[in-house]
């Protein structure tokens, strides 16, 4: 009878496990912290260019959100995360420099490994 108890919890922990780590892959969990927060969108007058930026390490919602928040912190700048592709589209209203943007992406826990053109 112990034994059946023991394999009846053991598959309630892997199959709990499983469908964590699915939602988690699918960018439905809370893996940074979940919650629904949701970061104010920005939206710029006069857009003079946009790059795209693919940022690794964005697993969520909230890892997209984090990653938005980011970017329209930063006075001139406007950001939506494409988190299927791991790309941050980032519309332009100043000239500011790559190497600041990547710098507070990475402060915040992401790492940039190209940037584009926009097309």
């Amino acid at each position: 009878m112990e034994d059946i108890i023991i394999v009846a919890v053991i598959l309630i922990a892997a199959t709990v496990g499983i469908f964590s780590a699915v939602r988690h892959f699918r960018g439905h969990g809370g893996c940074c912290g979940g919650g629904s927060y949701k970061p104010k969108k920005k939206k710029l007058k006069n857009i003079l260019f946009r790059k795209v930026f693919i940022v690794d390490g964005m697993h969520c919602s909230h890892c997209k959100n984090r990653v938005e928040e980011v970017v329209n912190d930063l006075d001139g700048l406007s950001g939506n995360v494409n988190l299927k592709n791991g790309e941050l589209i980032v519309s332009y209203s100043k000239n500011i420099s790559d190497e600041t943007l990547i710098s507070r992406i990475e402060k915040a826990g992401y790492t940039v490994s190209a940037i584009k053109d926009y097309n």
